[in-house]
């Protein structure tokens, strides 16, 4: 780190390191770190995260903690920490959380609405700041939750519940931009995958903007096969359709993971994507890129959607009790027919 002194004896870099390197204060950088007590420029702000990054300063969380009386810590819960998409917003978060003098605590509630009620109440008795949960709960289960005043944000999902801030992808959009480039390439019989809720009466989202398309273009509805959100689940799911007297000409899958467990299952029927059954995924995770062939997918902002959290986290008035939809974008790969 050439030009950045450290602070004698320890190697360390100081937060007079990160000022001078952003151009700013050590004030403003304790403002961006802290999240106040004064507002700071987001052009000033995005400078001094970026100098805590290239410099790779960390806070003294103790001593700030003593200082202020919090934790500086953060609690997630996701369902499936396995799943791409959920390990790559957990690394976003993380990083997002750091900059500004975070850490997260990261549990996994495995699709188990007790296992989840059991991380709540673990992040509670840790004091964190804030709860991020992906939750399996109902929204009466979720209000009912003793959370002793920590704020929660609720991710993955289209809608708030009771107050609590909510900060996820348009789902529902999202689906319609991929039927509709699969409409766009001639398919008139187009199934989708979609996950199984533990809650019968919910309807995902993205099931919603795939009938939406259909719709839209004049077709009717294609199948549905319902299945659990894995790689397997997608793969048995696809072995259903195959066996269908009217084969659709084109799968929506409402994850990665499944669409990947589609590709296999249409592999080992030696049928070619996407001349004999094209293929378009939900998520963007690293997993469609490296898939074969690579999945056409809607990428979910990732990095937009750790931002918003983090901020809704740490000062929950900000966003209010709505639910903030953030637009996806189609990445054009091979397994469309492109």
């Amino acid at each position: 780190m050439a030009g950045i002194e450290t602070k004698a004896g320890t190697g360390k870099v100081t937060r007079t390191d990160v000022a001078r390197y952003a151009g700013v204060s050590t004030a403003v950088v304790s403002y961006v770190i802290n999240g106040g007590p004064k507002p700071v420029a987001a052009s000033t702000a995005k400078r001094v995260r970026e100098a805590i990054k290239v410099l790779q300063y960390q806070p003294n969380a103790t001593a700030r903690a003593l200082t202020m009386g919090s934790a500086r810590l953060l609690g997630m819960i996701v369902p499936d920490s396995t799943n791409p998409y959920f390990a790559e917003l957990t690394d976003a978060i993380a990083q997002a959380a750091a900059a500004r003098g975070y850490a997260v605590l990261a549990a996994n509630s495995r699709t188990d609405p007790e296992t989840e009620r059991q991380n709540t109440l673990n992040l509670v008795s840790r004091q964190v700041d804030a709860i991020i949960m992906a939750t399996v709960l109902s929204p009466s289960e979720v209000a009912a939750m003793p959370v002793h005043g920590i704020p929660r944000v609720l991710i993955d999902q289209s809608s708030s519940v009771h107050g609590i801030p909510t900060i996820s992808t348009d789902f529902e959009q999202g689906a319609v931009l991929g039927v509709q480039h699969l409409i766009g390439h001639d398919h008139r019989d187009i199934a989708i995958l979609v996950g199984k809720d533990i809650d019968p009466a919910r309807t995902d989202p993205r099931h919603n903007g795939w009938r939406k398309a259909l719709r839209e273009a004049g077709l009717r509805e294609g199948p549905a096969e319902f299945t659990d959100f894995t790689r397997q689940g997608g793969y048995e799911a696809t072995l259903r359709l195959l066996e269908l007297q009217q084969r659709p000409t084109a799968i929506f899958a409402s994850s990665d993971l499944l669409a990947v467990g589609a590709l296999r299952a249409i592999h080992e029927a030696g049928l070619s994507i996407p001349d004999d059954i094209a293929v378009v995924s939900f998520d963007g995770t690293s997993e469609s890129e490296f898939s074969w062939p690579q999945l056409t997918t809607v990428r979910q902002p990732i990095n937009q959607i750790a931002e918003r959290v983090i901020a809704a986290a740490l000062s929950p008035a900000s966003l209010g009790d709505h639910a903030l939809l953030l637009a996806t974008e189609l990445v054009v790969r091979k397994s469309c027919g492109c």
